[in-house]
């Protein structure tokens, strides 16, 4: 638990988030919910102050007592966020959570968020602000009273969305709603937000008691199966419950964050739509949860793929949306003016149409381990994986966008290439190691075509290089060793992590390649990108430089905020997180450099 200084602009560190497992709501330090899409993560805004202002969108519940002093913390190993204010007379909590709604039985369509206000000490008034902006802050609600002076209930309509707000009285000016909550010790006051279709009548009033309860133990009961004997076990488990915030419950699609638009340069035009699932960083994802013994989620997921690219591998996508969609096409929306001014505000994102050869590889390694782990064979998973094989045949020629989804022209990068391989070793272990069927000859020979290219034009002066034709490096290249395709120990790994130490650190910190080179395609620059760094932990501590591992994942875990939550980069100029949030390929790639370092300090024992 931290204390938080007073408010002088809100930075994206500022946030902590709620989740429901369909969608994911942003509370700031001054106890405003400045971002909710409903009801699902990729839906239109609701409340989207981060990207503008209290006209986008937001609720504010905090003490009329500017003077109020506050703390928070998650409850355990939980969602529900506990605000604490504390001014010399009073001390009271706000509770803020989305109640997981798991009812098998429910008909009713409803997504809930409650804010608990707990007296504790004394009395103390909130003040609360209300502004409803429905699609991105384009459409103005129609707001009526329904409730009585008892059992006060707003209700916001607008297109085909509505909202309904109990617990407290809201009064309209000018174009918000405003009111007071008071709490004396020992008194609890609830305030419920419901979501609901707005040709349906307004649900009913949730028994927040149960639905805490319920919320909690949810919760408590997924962190309570994650085994990490090592260091850094509280963010460990903190990064596994993002993870698993950021999977939809229902589908099994893996989001890669719970925002679109937060900048990667402030004032820069690096401002991407991130709430899809990107199939690389499912993969990814599913890999740490893997290695935690989540190995019903990976099922879960392969079901979710198999929806996804059902059809032509030739029409194979590199994202969908949460449920498989196909159709993202990238937009602006000029009623934005985005975060601290960044613009444009992206929506949508181009990135699906792009080719990039590395993702039918992350998707076969983490297969791979899903079978090795214990997941049994569906009737259609391995003919699955044998067309994506397929396809990647196909495409053996073709360069592509790469990792970083470069936006300038297709290049063979080396990464792209040593995950082609990847695809085809996988495809050989199948049949070899598991007794399944394919023609594994082929495979092989495809295997060995791949390493020998990649060494003979991927290596450069002794070190791998970013693609072929340059001499550059870049971080992407750190993952090399992880997918087995050299030992980390390598002389030519060894030099390239002396490349990278020596043109892509930054304050100690590793940026994902050099910007300015024309490569990327866009202008502007963008912090060090935190996956990148928490790959050379990773490096380092299998190649014994334990000292640098476990100061740099010290200083690594410091970045995060105080509820342990990480974006996609960090600017070690202005000391603060860029990018959107909570990433997860950030906190993925945490759990996997503190395994890292659990595995050499039990190989010490």
């Amino acid at each position: 638990m931290v204390t938080l200084a007073p408010d002088a602009g809100t930075r994206i560190e500022d946030y902590a988030l709620l989740s429901n497992c369909r969608t994911a709501a942003l509370v700031s330090t001054a106890g405003s919910i400045d971002w909710l899409c409903l009801p699902r993560l990729d839906s239109a805004s609701t409340f989207g102050a981060v990207l503008g202002d209290e006209s986008h969108g937001r609720w504010l519940l905090r003490p009329t007592d500017q003077a109020a002093v506050r703390t928070r913390r998650y409850d355990g190993d939980t969602f529900v966020l506990i605000t604490r204010w504390e001014s010399p007379d009073a001390v009271a909590e706000v509770h803020d959570f989305m109640p997981i709604g798991l009812d098998p039985d429910a008909t009713i369509r409803r997504t809930d968020l409650i804010r608990r206000v707990v007296g504790i000490r004394g009395t103390m008034t909130f003040e609360q602000r209300l502004s409803i902006r429905f699609d991105y802050a384009r459409v103005m609600p129609w707001v009526r009273q329904v409730g009585t002076d008892a059992e006060p209930c707003l209700v916001a309509m607008g297109g085909p969305d509505a909202v309904a707000l109990r617990g407290a009285a809201l009064k309209a000016v000018d174009h918000q709603h405003r009111g007071e909550v008071t709490v004396e010790a020992g008194e609890v006051r609830d305030l419920q937000l419901t979501w609901f279709p707005s040709h349906l009548e307004v649900p009913p009033t949730l028994d927040v008691e149960k639905e805490v309860a319920e919320t909690k133990a949810w919760w408590q009961e997924w962190a309570e199966r994650i085994s990490h004997d090592g260091p850094h076990r509280d963010e460990v488990v903190r990064s596994l419950l993002i993870l698993r915030a950021l999977t939809n419950h229902e589908t099994g699609g893996i989001a890669a964050a719970a925002t679109m638009a937060l900048p990667e340069e402030i004032g820069g035009v690096r401002n991407w739509d991130y709430r899809y699932v990107w199939l690389r960083d499912a993969a990814l994802t599913l890999e740490a949860l893997l290695a935690h013994g989540f190995l019903a989620v990976a099922g879960q997921w392969r079901e979710w793929l198999l929806r996804a690219v059902a059809g032509d591998p030739a029409d194979l996508q590199i994202m969908y949306g949460p449920a498989g969609e196909r159709d993202l096409p990238e937009r602006i929306l000029p009623g934005f003016p985005g975060y601290e001014g960044s613009a444009p505000v992206r929506i949508g994102n181009g990135a699906a149409e792009q080719y990039q050869a590395d993702v039918v590889g992350e998707v076969l390694v983490t297969l791979s381990a899903a079978r090795a782990a214990g997941l049994d064979e569906s009737a259609f998973s391995w003919p699955l994986e044998r067309e994506l094989v397929r396809f990647a045949s196909e495409q053996i020629e073709r360069p592509d966008q790469g990792l970083w989804e470069i936006r300038g022209e297709p290049q063979l990068f080396t990464h792209s290439r040593v995950m082609m391989w990847a695809a085809f070793d996988r495809a050989v272990v199948a049949v070899e190691e598991f007794g399944l069927t394919g023609p594994v000859e082929r495979w092989r020979g495809l295997r060995d075509r791949m390493r020998e290219e990649i060494d003979r034009h991927g290596v450069v002066d002794g070190h791998f290089v970013q693609h072929y034709g340059t001499t550059e490096v870049d971080a992407s290249l750190l993952l090399l060793p992880q997918v087995g395709y050299c030992p980390p120990d390598d002389p030519r790994m060894l030099a390239t992590v002396e490349r990278i130490e020596q043109t892509l650190m930054a304050d100690g910190l590793v940026r994902r390649y050099r910007t300015g080179t024309g490569i990327d395609g866009l202008s502007g620059s963008e912090g060090a990108f935190l996956a990148c760094s928490f790959w050379l932990v990773e490096q380092y501590a299998v190649t014994g430089r334990l000292d640098e591992a476990h100061a740099l994942m010290g200083r690594l875990c410091g970045l995060a905020n105080d509820v342990g939550m990480l974006s996609e980069e960090y600017d070690p100029v202005s000391a603060r997180q860029l990018g959107n949030t909570p990433q997860a390929f950030s906190h993925l790639a945490l759990v996997r450099a503190a395994d890292a370092l659990a595995r050499t300090e039990h190989r010490s024992r």
